[in-house]
């Protein structure tokens, strides 16, 4: 039996061993291949850090490639990554087990499409509905691989495309997440001098809580003044969330750094439309 509550606006999620168990995950899988309607497609799979994910990405995968679909494991990285691998190696899409910024007794699944993340209003109906049916059309086995350059490729295509103009000093807190297997060497690779702290993978995510905050990024702020650093940054679980601190050791407000980027943005793309989400203030608009 399937708890109806897992299914949220964004995502899938619940605590392991309790409501998101390894049965589930394989329903779950089970139902992304009827959603996707089975043979043919290839979907990405990627884990964070959390103890759970490697039983619970396995139990996915046997049930997605038991109802027809391609299953290639690229291994632990983060959400952004798997995004970027599924459109750079043009597969159907991928489905990151991780709970983000949640305790780390939780998991779930992030599903993403070519047309987006699986989400309230863009599909997460129709395959929750799936799930509880548990009723699915006989298909041939899908295909099993694993791929083991997704973090290179995505190392190599990030330094392509960044030029640093000045010397910059920053300290980097990956908070045992996701952000580990990344953080120094990206970071590196692209020309920046980066202090990393909290930057073993440990899914039991001993610093703190796999969620930057004020409270959180004490070290970050305390480090970006002894080393003279011109920023600092905080990532969460599973690496889709940044939060900066700048060089007075303080934290930065998530819509004054959307409006820095929009700005940017809107230099060589006038015109073009900006998402935001309604916890940004009205100084987006204005």
């Amino acid at each position: 039996m399937i708890p109806e509550e897992i299914f949220r606006a964004y995502d899938i999620r619940g605590v392991y061993g309790k409501s998101l168990t390894e049965k589930v995950a394989e329903r779950i899988g089970r139902s992304i291949a009827s959603y996707l309607d089975g043979e043919g497609e290839t979907m990405l799979v990627g884990k964070d850090v959390r103890h759970s994910s490697e039983p619970l990405a396995c139990a996915l995968t046997e049930g997605m490639l038991s109802g027809g679909i391609d299953v290639e494991d690229i291994g632990t990285v983060t959400t952004p990554l798997l995004n970027f691998a599924s459109v750079h190696y043009g597969k159907t899409g991928g489905v990151m087990v991780t709970a983000s910024h949640n305790p780390p007794e939780w998991n779930g699944f992030k599903i993403w499409l070519k047309t987006g993340f699986i989400s309230m209003g863009m599909g997460m109906e129709k395959l929750r509905t799936l799930a509880l049916r548990g009723k699915f059309k006989s298909a041939s086995r899908g295909k099993f691989r694993k791929n083991p350059d997704a973090i290179l490729d995505y190392e190599r295509y990030v330094v392509e495309k960044i030029s640093i103009e000045k010397n910059l000093r920053i300290v980097a807190d990956s908070g045992n997440g996701s952000c580990s297997i990344l953080i120094p060497s990206i970071f590196e690779k692209t020309g920046i001098d980066v202090i990393a702290i909290n930057a073993e993978p440990d899914g039991s995510f001993p610093a703190h809580p796999p969620e930057p905050s004020e409270e959180t990024l004490d070290d970050v702020k305390r480090l970006v003044l002894e080393e003279k650093a011109d920023f600092g940054v905080g990532f969460d679980g599973d690496g889709d969330r940044a939060v900066f601190v700048n060089d007075k050791g303080r934290v930065v407000s998530g819509t004054s750094i959307f409006t820095l980027l929009a700005e940017e943005y809107l230099k060589k793309n006038k015109g073009a439309p900006i998402v935001y989400e309604v916890s940004c203030s009205m100084m987006i608009e204005e």
